[in-house]
């Protein structure tokens, strides 16, 4: 990416760096949330259900306030972290946090279709047969959910890659350390001349975009066909 300045080329290695934390952080709880959703009955789902998909209601400059209320060295959880000498507002770490929130909901979504194509009848079958309940979820929905759960990561990347109004309500656009390809957009907008490095990146972004949509297929046609023993 020769032809990419080195703020640009900044902005792209940062993007990638907080979408990559970003989805790693998330699936574990994308999975156990979707799994829930997908098949445990209790007090509260629709709630949760509502909280999950949040982010895709809300402007996303209110859910970066909300993330900088809560977050932020003066809030309930932020301030807890910052004893521990973990700061997460206006740094890196915020934008993979406010990235990781706005990509969520998709993640859970994909993932929980995926579980729900799962035949309840194939996980019963194999608890009658005495697994337990953890091993039954390792050997029997996790496997045949794989193509979904690989989706929803790729598509949680891709979000996280075009994340910009929680982002920087929450880590602002810090050239360096909180600016990411989305911000650099915007700033590059900004000023007179920058029209040509916003649509490097925005090819920059299309690309990504598209691969990661692609990787997504193809793995998950290759996972799915392992699966069914093709």
């Amino acid at each position: 990416m020769a032809w990419l300045g080195p703020e640009e080329w900044r902005a792209v290695a940062l993007s990638l760096q907080v979408s990559l934390w970003a989805t790693l952080l998330s699936l574990p709880l994308g999975i156990l949330t979707a799994y829930a959703l997908a098949r445990w009955q209790f007090p509260g789902k629709q709630l949760l259900n509502g909280i999950v998909h949040l982010p895709l209601i809300l402007p996303p400059v209110a859910t970066g306030y909300l993330l900088l209320l809560g977050f932020g060295t003066r809030g309930p959880i932020g301030g807890v972290l910052e004893d521990f000498g973990i700061v997460l507002a206006f740094r890196w770490t915020g934008a993979a946090l406010a990235a990781g929130v706005m990509a969520f909901p998709l993640m859970v979504r994909a993932i929980r279709l995926s579980i729900e194509a799962v035949d309840p009848k194939l996980e019963q079958a194999s608890a009658t047969l005495g697994a337990s309940p953890p091993w039954v979820f390792l050997t029997i929905t996790l496997p045949m959910a794989l193509p979904g759960i690989i989706a929803g990561a790729i598509l949680a990347f891709a979000k996280a890659m075009g994340e910009f109004g929680a982002t920087i309500t929450f880590v602002s656009n810090i050239p360096g350390q909180t600016r990411t390809i989305a911000s650099a957009i915007h700033a590059f907008l900004q000023v007179p001349g920058g029209e040509d490095a916003a649509l490097r990146l925005v090819l920059v972004s299309v690309v990504v975009a598209m691969a990661a949509l692609l990787l997504s297929e193809l793995i998950g046609r290759r996972v799915a066909a392992r699966v069914g023993g093709k």
